[in-house]
């Protein structure tokens, strides 16, 4: 039974793992080089993600400076700074590529954080699910008369705190996101 507790709090710690890796990657006001972690550069026709062609930093708030290793895949990465979906302008200068983050309307604010509300409710979903799958690896377990139906019962009780325990804190990684969007 302590098999079924331990594996279901793995699953759900990756949930809210995977909730803070895609609230990383909403665009806030601030810049970070989380933002353009995930965009993938046609360099010599093979895909290759941005901070394996570059060293990235972030000179202040409101700018992030890309360094390509290679001269030759300057082109490259501005096409796929511009391509990605994140609706920003790359400027190049010869020897660094810069972006300059504009502040976000009030507009992009809500859309980032309807935006957020969607993750958080597929971590939710998530969460949900393993619940689903603990409570019935626990009826199969008494099925099999490995354990008594108050064990069960218990189980469940325990699975089920687990799980509020998961959701609240999905809740307050959004609260937290939302704040920092709203954040002029």
């Amino acid at each position: 039974m302590e098999s079924i507790f331990t594996d279901a709090k793995k699953r759900m710690e990756k949930a809210i793992t995977n909730l803070e890796k895609e609230f990383s990657r909403l665009r806030t006001g601030r810049a970070s080089a989380s933002l353009v972690d995930g965009i993938q550069v046609s360099y010599y026709n093979t895909p290759t993600p941005l901070n394996q062609l570059a060293s990235i930093s972030i000179p202040d708030a409101r700018t992030i400076a890309i360094q390509p290793w290679d001269r030759s895949s300057f082109e490259n990465i501005e096409k796929a700074i511009m391509q990605s979906d994140l609706g920003l302008n790359p400027v190049n200068d010869g020897k660094i590529i810069r972006i300059n983050i504009p502040a976000l309307t009030e507009e992009r604010r809500k859309e980032l954080v309807k935006i957020a509300k969607k993750h958080t409710e597929d971590a939710k979903i998530a969460i949900r699910n393993i619940r689903r799958d603990a409570n019935e690896e626990l009826k199969k377990q008494k099925n099999d008369k490995t354990i008594s139906e108050d064990d069960m019962h218990r189980g469940q009780e325990k699975i089920q705190k687990l799980t509020d325990e998961f959701v609240d804190k999905a809740e307050k990684t959004l609260t937290e996101k939302e704040k920092e969007i709203m954040e002029i």
